[in-house]
This record gives C-alpha cells, structure tokens and sequence, in this order.
C-alpha cells in the first residue's frame, strides 16, 4: 500500500536530492508554507494564517534562529521584554504563546517529517518549546484594557455634539473637509446604534440595510446584516442581523446614504468611502475616535470599543432583555455580554429600591 503524504510535510514542501543555496532559510520557508496548507485544509481565514506566519517571521527575526534551534528560554525571555518594555497586553503575549505552541505542534508531529529533515540537513531537530509554566492561559471572557469601559450617556452625548459642532466649525470656514467631518461623526453613531465591532463597521456596504416587517416606522433602516461578524477560532466571519432599536439613529443613516455620501461620488458600495475611493480602514476609526476623545478631555485609555460596551450597557439599563441584547451583539454566551454590561448604581438601586419593597410590602402598605 502507498503510504499518503500529508499536506504540508516536508516531502511535499522540499524538493528530495535537490541541494539548497540558502539551507536554513529555505527550510524556514517551506515550515511556514507547510504549516499555511495545514491550516487552509481546516478552513482557518487567510487573515489568520498570514497574521501568525508574520509572528513567526518576527519572532525569527529577534532570535536570529531558527525553530530547530529555539528552547524554551526564547519564549520566556521575549515574553518578559515583551510585558517589561514593550508592555504587551496579556491578549498579545497569549495570542504569541498560542501560536508558537501550534507551530510546533505541526512540525515535531513525525506524519509531516520535518523532525527527520532536520536532523539529516542540520543535526538537529525542533522540539515543542511551549509548556505550562512558561505560557498564558485563558483565564477570562474579557481580556482587554480594564479602562475601556463604557461612556455614559453624559459623555456619548458630549462626543456627538462635539462631532457634529466640528462638521458646522469646518463648513462655516468653507473647507473641503466638511464631507469627511460628516462621515466621521455618522460612523461613530453608526458604531453605537447598532452595537458594532470596528471591522463590522467599516466592512458595512449600503446594500446591508433593510426593512424589518415587526418595525415598518424605521423604513428600510430596520436592519443591518453585519457579514463580516468576529471570526470563531479561525474560521469565516460569522454573520448576523442587527435590529434597529434607535429611532435617532435610522435619521442618521438616512441622511448620509441619501444626501451626503452620494457627494463622494463614489465608485464603491462602501458605507464610508474616503477622498481616494477606498474603503477605510480601522486604524482610521481608531484616530478619530482618539481625537475627539482628547478634544473632550476623555480619559486616555478609552477606545471605539467603548461604543459597542456603552450600546451593551444601555440597552440593559434601559430593561431590554439580555438574550435580546446578547444576539444583537452576536455573543455566543450571555457571560460574555454580562462582561461587556457596566450597568449604572441609578440602575442597581432601582432594582435594589424594588426588591426590597416588593419583600416588605411597602407598596401594598402606602395602597
């Protein structure tokens, strides 16, 4: 019987007999090759495979060695540059232990070969460089900035109407810039009004708005289809509907659609085209959230995010229901949308206020 190569082994990745100009290199090369194939074979997004072949590529790079020769010593001394200097986050230095402990899964598994290659090309092989003392663990739903809260709606209010005084401030002076002021303050209610992540936001299209029958009185503003949802463990953005909650944010879509975008003239279906005809990009949002933030004095640490844990928590605060509120944003567990709910003390004593009422039959008694 002929044995099945795999796809991604060395057999396939290494030409047999062929002398290599560039040994340590080309093999390097044809790891991370190998390793992409492997991962397509699992349907993982390309964005995903290239990310991790660049982490790689990095970490290579600060070695200046290659995986065969890399211990367990590398990983822990660019772990504690990277907290100590360059202070990644604990999602940062995760993705880089999860990645790495992957990558050698896939070479110093003998089916692939590169084990054997190794040691006939160099005289020395790759060993699994990950261990459970040296790396992190997801411990918690939520691993971001313990900062990045949501606004209230004092501060959602002030950076609206800041947003919108610099789209008057830039007309009145009779600038060009007044068109992507608009664009500006629209994609920040946008990314509110429908509780969106920043890559939803900027892949939305103008076709991914619609009627929804249950709620005629937003017209065709009654709900987004969000296409490029966040991608579980690898795979395809997942998709979802967004159901128009904000009769406020249905005038805002109205107007940009129909009588400010169109000045763009533009050649895309991009909701949010830039001077170039391009589609933005979310590094974009993040500056222009920063520079509102900055012109309000906001604290420094809040990002776009915020928008998305402020729509979370008040819609909750406002009694919507939490498995409402929890497809709406696209949680697989409503764990993860309690993470996300800043609920306000107004609210809790509210409930606090209740409770212990109902208990004591106050409001039977003033009856």
């Amino acid at each position: 019987m002929v044995e099945r190569v795999l796809a991604g082994s060395a057999a396939l990745q290494l030409v047999d007999g062929v002398s290599l100009l560039h040994p340590q290199d080309q093999v390097f090369v044809a790891m991370l090759d190998g390793w992409g194939l492997q991962q397509q074979s699992r349907f993982l997004a390309a964005s995903t495979i290239s990310g991790r072949r660049q982490l790689l590529g990095r970490f290579h790079r600060w070695t200046n060695e290659y995986p065969w020769q890399w211990g367990p010593q590398d990983l822990e001394e660019w772990t504690a540059v990277a907290i100590s200097e360059r202070k990644a986050t604990f999602s940062t230095v995760r993705n880089v232990h999860v990645t790495m402990s992957l990558f050698f899964d896939y070479i110093c598994d003998s089916r692939y070969g590169w084990v054997a290659e190794c040691e006939r090309r160099f005289g020395t092989f790759p060993v699994q460089i990950c261990h459970e003392l040296n790396t992190t663990t997801h411990r918690s739903d939520f691993e971001g900035q313990p900062g990045n809260r949501a606004l209230t709606r004092v501060e959602l209010q002030a950076l609206f109407d800041h947003a919108d005084e610099r789209v008057e401030a830039v007309r009145r002076r009779g600038r060009k810039g007044w068109l992507a002021a608009s664009r500006d303050a629209t994609l920040l209610k946008v990314a509110y009004g429908w509780g969106l992540r920043r890559r939803e936001l900027v892949m939305l299209e103008t076709v991914d708005w619609g009627r929804n029958p249950k709620a005629p009185e937003f017209a065709d503003v009654g709900v987004s289809s969000v296409r490029f949802g966040k991608a579980k463990g690898g795979g395809p953005p997942r998709r979802r509907s967004v159901l128009t909650v904000f009769p406020w944010a249905v005038e805002v879509v109205e107007e940009w659609v129909k009588e400010v975008r169109p000045l763009y003239e533009p050649s895309l279906s991009t909701l949010w085209p830039t001077e170039r005809d391009s589609r933005m990009g979310m590094v974009y949002v993040n500056k222009v959230f920063a520079r509102y933030r900055d012109e309000l004095g906001l604290p420094g640490e809040l990002g776009p995010h915020c928008l998305r844990h402020s729509y979370v928590t008040h819609l909750i605060e406002d009694g919507w229901d939490p498995l409402f509120v929890q497809q709406q944003v696209g949680h697989a567990w409503v764990s993860t949308t309690a993470i996300y709910t800043g609920v306000s003390s107004d609210y809790n004593n509210e409930v606090l206020r209740r409770t212990l009422d109902a208990r004591h039959g106050i409001g039977k008694a003033s009856g």
